[in-house]
């Protein structure tokens, strides 16, 4: 089914709820306040018996205040409950919550996902459902694999089915509505471990790590209610009491049985490994949390001469910025067709290759940070500082191969397992980017040398403890930080002879991305999943749709190219690894849950029974060894990567392992969305990764993601930088629609620029525009009792422009369900706004006098029901969006007019497209007069005409057949809007047109060198009308420039265009359109007397008068031009003003008065209400 055969649900006949209580009254908003009958007195809704008549609205409104006092009428009146009710038994559409961390309160950036999260749901709760089932099908057809089509086509659940076979339709789906709290992990401890002052991880054990994880789980609880209190004020509507926290029992035992069946199929293992380790926080970091903690610093890099042993006087010319790291060095390693060099100083021959010799060098940054960053030296410029030397000699690096020196630090008693190995060795990852060419290979401190140390049966020399200082073995390093050794390392270095050279080195280094202190390469033993089943990841990642769409291909590459999956910390506050590993014999075994472990406890459950399984509880539970029989095989110490927390709730959060009926109602998710850097690496491939493992198929149908959230300037917001904007502060300053309209409408792949001036955009382009027509029609429905059930229109009363706005409404219509269904609600808000501008430039002012006239003629009646109509229906269409803006709205606009209605804007059905209102023909003709008027607006400000001065003619002169039209069918309004007499029509203004060409020497120049003299000479003589007609054309020109002939560009020469003087114009895309220039003086009096009614209708406004009071008018000048405008305009003036008397009579003590300075002199008006 598409969406031209989806139920036309009309603009306004909203759907029925059932009865909801009462809400009590507001302060702030009128509308909020309770009828003056209570509606709940023999009412099966909480509907009106009768429409109440419409209430003015305030000029300004205070936004923030408005959106408290909806979320007040929400709480009384349990909309969200309501609403779930409504939607009780109806077919699912499930959405599942990456969940936000419990830790701090929520920032601006925590925003853009929970609007996506929120505005989606708020779409479907009341989409209709043959919308959402074409939208299923669409995307199933364009999905990534055959399994998307078949669960489409299965469709969600027996509900769905029975519907289909039913051939029902209707609106709404259930959803789930569960929220999601992030609460273990080093995120929490770090915090936890502040506000006890705790240094290190000794501090936790001698505290006691019972009260230090009881204390994490705290904080966890405090952040999430905090949070939860911070997601209602941004309108998220969620069952906040059915929340999901990752540190319950039910996520972590789901995630022992995940691990086990990993383990079944051989994935789990003990590994050995160089692994980024944080001295700080006592642990190591998987690969995929070190990609967040890259920052630029500046650290000592040095050049180090290795002595060879077989010739004297020889070295091998090392370079490393982790001098650190020298102390277990065990090898050199170059290039075997690299070409080096040897270069003779002295009495000494150094070895490095001879690009790096000769090259210059630089950081490898980007940006301002290599702006910023100081110059390096040549190494050419180095020995020439140090005299003078020449290149003796030239080889490729396999003739170094084989060859040994001796280490920089062999004298040290941990270094004494390297001192025979110091060889060079071959490897053709060595860089000609940096460096010199021969790398320096410590197995025990680098992960690419690990692995290389590995292949090649090298020593593994561990000099750090886990807190990062040197083991006591390591001499005068012995006790000190790796970070705090550069100066003891380069003086050892220097004292022996064997330092070349040192300098500052900027480069991007990992830091922990919680502490953010530096991190270290450390050899440890770790728990992995080995990543060999890659394969099936990846084809579960190919059944989903992604938006963007570049973002599978970016997953794919990750999981192409990962290693093996860390999943284990040495922490405490985390998932408690269920891994029992004997110490006898050094087997080991996965527990798969809570039944599982009871039953194999030897030792230990009565202590833990009744608790949570965290450490250090857990840890008392012992079980017998299946290998070898030993009764006291302990769990390993290690708790879970934290990514593990959120990676189950696909399965442990929609009852996979305790009701396996309702986890196939929900799952896979139909949609999730979450921010894209970091999370293709986390999130995103925990959650594949656990499904495939589980289910083999994907855990989502489709998945959003979005970018960063910067400062207006675009810069990263940090606290440390003073431009950190937490979301509180945003709320009560901007607004949250203002908010939700921002993330909404900005492209989700890029980042968005959150400050003052990007949500005063919002504001000035979005919301006050929208604000004001609903005012506007408020204010004139409470004056001339405007009922919508009384006043209608039929459909042959309805001028064009009505029709117009009608037919673009349900375009705009169509395009919403399009948009929202399929998850661009960018494309909406893009219509949306373009509509908004169109309804409030276009329709209400060219209708505005329709309003003004007595009685209920017809064109007053359709003009007031043709406008309720559209804003009642685009309030319902950007509900999703702005749910505080349109709840106000439909308070006013439908809850009070229409008896039985519902009581919130978001219980009611989402309006389908009325294909019959369509007349993309008219709305042609209306866009064609849209441009028209812009290029008559333009030629006006080009010959520096306001608009209020009236002038004679317009001409236009197109080709275009709707313009034409246009010109023909909207004449008066062209008229009016353009402030002229009359509309001229010629085929073209090329008789009026004047061009003067001159040459643009910055390109003709360049072009044709010696030549360039001659090309402009002829240019002089060139017909520059032709020169314009072909550019306009898109051709180039061809020039006669003596014998020759050149081709002349747009570039090559500068166009100036003129209509003489007495026309000004404007052209774009072929069409031209002229105002005679020429100011007669009626025309100039009756310009001054537009310039008065602006400034009378200025002070009526200031003088709170309503828009229909009658007026006493006076005006008082000295000018003569003015008094004579006056006299001749007075009747335009009073019909304009309301004015029943116009004099220049001395005002009176109780008249409103102003001075203005007009072009012609200064004016005195007084009024007061008649």
């Amino acid at each position: 089914m598409t969406l031209d055969d989806a139920p036309v649900v009309p603009a306004i006949a909203f759907a029925l709820p059932p009865a909801v209580s009462s809400y009590a009254p507001s302060v702030q908003n009128a509308i909020f306040r309770p009828p003056k009958r209570d509606p709940l007195k023999g009412c099966a809704t909480l509907g009106l018996e009768d429409s109440m008549p419409f209430e003015k609205v305030a000029p300004k409104m205070d936004f923030p205040a408005m959106e408290r006092e909806v979320l007040a009428f929400w709480e009384r009146t349990r909309a969200f409950d309501r609403l779930r009710e409504i939607n009780a038994g109806k077919p699912p559409w499930s959405f599942l919550d990456g969940p936000i961390t419990a830790n701090n309160p929520m920032g601006v950036h925590h925003a853009w996902g929970r609007t996506y999260k929120d505005l989606y749901q708020r779409y479907h709760a009341c989409a209709p459902w043959a919308v959402t089932t074409a939208a299923n099908a669409s995307m199933a057809n364009t999905g990534r694999s055959a399994a998307n089509a078949s669960m489409a086509s299965a469709g969600r659940s027996a509900a769905n089915a029975s519907m289909a076979s039913a051939g029902r339709t209707g609106w709404g789906h259930e959803l789930r509505y569960q929220n999601g709290f992030d609460c273990q992990g080093l995120w929490v401890e770090v915090e936890v471990e502040r506000e006890f002052g705790y240094k290190s991880k000794r501090d936790i054990e001698q505290h006691g790590i019972d009260k230090f994880v009881e204390a994490c789980k705290a904080r966890a609880c405090k952040f999430a209610a905090v949070q939860t209190e911070q997601s209602k004020r941004l309108g998220q509507w969620m069952d906040w009491a059915n929340s999901y926290f990752t540190m319950s029992d039910e996520n972590n035992y789901a995630i022992w049985a995940f691990l086990k069946k990993c383990h079944e199929r051989g994935f789990v293992y003990k590994g050995v490994d160089v692994m980024p380790w944080c001295a700080r926080c006592g642990t190591g970091l998987s690969h995929m949390e070190v990609s967040e903690g890259y920052r630029v610093v500046g650290h000592t890099s040095v050049f180090v001469k290795f002595p060879l042993r077989q010739r004297k006087g020889e070295n091998l010319l090392v370079w490393t910025t982790t001098p650190w790291t020298l102390s277990s060095n065990v090898a050199a390693a170059v290039k075997p067709d690299l070409i080096y060099v040897k270069v003779k100083q002295g009495d000494q021959f150094y070895i490095l290759g001879k690009p790096h010799f000769a090259n210059p060098r630089s950081q490898p940054l980007e940006g301002d940070e290599k702006k910023n960053a100081p110059p390096l030296m040549a190494l050419s410029a180095m020995f020439k500082n140090n005299g003078d030397f020449e290149i003796v000699e030239e080889f490729p690096g396999e003739k170094l191969v084989g060859l040994t020196y001796d280490g920089p630090f062999d004298m040290l008693d941990g270094a004494a397992e390297a001192r025979g190995a110091h060889q060079v060795i071959a490897w053709e990852e060595v860089t000609e980017k940096e460096g010199t060419g021969i790398v320096h290979i410590a197995p025990g401190c680098g992960s690419e040398d690990y692995h290389l140390g590995k292949a090649l049966g090298l020593p593994r020399i561990a000099p750090l403890l886990e807190d990062g200082t040197f083991r006591p073995e390591f001499g005068f390093l012995g006790g000190k930080r790796f970070d705090a050794v550069a100066d003891d390392v380069v003086a050892s270095l220097k004292e022996r002879g064997l330092l070349f050279a040192k300098e500052k080195y900027m480069h991007r280094y990992p830091h922990c991305w919680r502490c953010k202190e530096e991190l270290v390469y450390r050899l440890v033993d770790e728990w992995f999943i080995s990543m060999s089943w890659r394969e099936e990841i990846m084809n579960a990642a190919r059944q989903a749709r992604w938006i963007p769409e570049w973002g599978l291909d970016r997953e794919l590459d990750w999981l192409k190219n990962m290693g093996d999956w860390m999943i284990s910390k040495k922490r405490y506050w985390g998932l408690a690894l269920p891994i029992w590993e004997c110490h006898a014999c050094g087997h080991f075994e996965v527990i798969g849950g809570r039944e599982e472990l009871q039953a194999r406890a030897v030792k230990g459950w009565e202590e833990f029974e009744g608790k949570s399984p965290h450490r250090p509880w857990v840890d008392a539970v012992k079980i017998r060894c299946e290998q070898c029989g030993g009764e006291d095989v302990s769990r390993v110490r290690d708790v879970g990567n934290p990514w593990l927390d959120a990676s189950i709730v696909s399965l442990s959060t929609m009852g996979y392992f305790r009701d396996r009926a309702y986890w196939e109602k929900w799952f896979p998710a139909d949609f999730v969305v979450e921010a894209l850097p970091g999370q293709f690496r986390n999130w995103f491939y925990a959650l594949l990764t656990v499904s495939t493992m589980m289910t083999g198929r994907s855990p989502f149908k489709t998945l959003k993601g979005h970018g960063l959230v910067l400062d207006d300037n675009g810069k990263p917001m940090h606290k440390s930088e003073g431009n950190a904007i937490w979301f509180d502060e945003a709320a009560e300053k901007f607004g949250v629609d203002v908010m939700r309209w921002l993330y909404a409408s900005t492209p989700p792949e890029r980042n968005v620029l959150f400050g003052p001036k990007h949500c005063d955009d919002v504001r000035r382009e979005v919301i006050i525009p929208w604000w004001n027509m609903y005012r506007f029609f408020c204010d004139l429905a409470a004056v001339d009792g405007f009922d919508p059930n009384v006043h209608k229109a039929k459909a042959e009363e309805r001028t064009l422009l009505d029709r117009w706005i009608l037919s673009d409404l349900q375009e705009l219509t169509r395009v919403a369900h399009e948009a929202y269904a399929h998850f661009d609600v960018l494309r909406f808000c893009n219509e949306a706004k373009r509509f908004i501008d169109d309804l409030s430039t276009w329709y209400v002012r060219r209708s505005r006098r329709r309003f003004y006239a007595d009685g209920w003629p017809t064109d007053k009646r359709v003009a007031y029901a043709t406008l309720y109509e559209v804003l009642a229906s685009l309030n319902r269409l950007v509900a999703p969006i702005l749910p505080f803006l349109s709840e106000t709205m439909y308070q006013q606009l439908v809850f009070r007019q229409s008896p039985g209605c519902a009581a919130s804007v978001h219980h009611t059905a989402f309006p389908a497209a009325d294909a019959s209102l369509i007349d993309r023909e008219l709305s042609s003709l209306v866009q064609a007069s849209l441009k028209l008027v812009s290029l008559g607006r333009a030629a006006r400000k080009s010959a520096d005409l306001k608009i209020r001065q009236p002038l004679s003619e317009l001409v236009v002169a197109t080709g275009s057949a709707a313009e034409l039209k246009a010109v023909e069918v909207f004449k008066d309004h062209l008229l009016d809007e353009l402030n002229v007499k009359r509309v001229t029509v010629r085929e073209s203004v090329r008789d009026l047109l004047r061009v003067t060409a001159a040459p643009n020497m910055k390109f003709l120049g360049a072009k044709f060198g010696k030549m360039t003299a001659d090309v402009k000479k002829a240019l002089e003589t060139a017909d520059a009308k032709e020169i314009a007609l072909c550019f306009d054309g898109g051709r180039s020109f061809l020039l006669h420039v003596g014998d020759t002939t050149v081709t002349l560009d747009p570039t090559d020469v500068t166009l100036a265009r003129s209509y003489g003087e007495t026309y000004a114009g404007a052209e774009e895309g072929g069409t031209t359109v002229l105002i005679h220039r020429v100011v007669t003086r009626e025309l100039r009096h009756e310009g001054i007397a537009r310039d008065i009614i602006r400034h009378v209708q200025n002070l009526r406004k200031e003088s709170g008068l309503d828009i229909s009071d009658r007026i006493v008018l006076s005006l008082r000048t000295e000018s003569a031009d003015i008094r004579e405008a006056i006299a001749s305009q007075a009747q335009t003036i009073r019909e304009e003003t309301l004015a029943v008397e116009l004099s220049d009579a001395p005002p009176g003590a109780d008249a409103f008065t102003a001075r203005v300075d007009l072009d012609e002199g200064a004016l005195s008006i007084a009024l007061v209400k008649a």
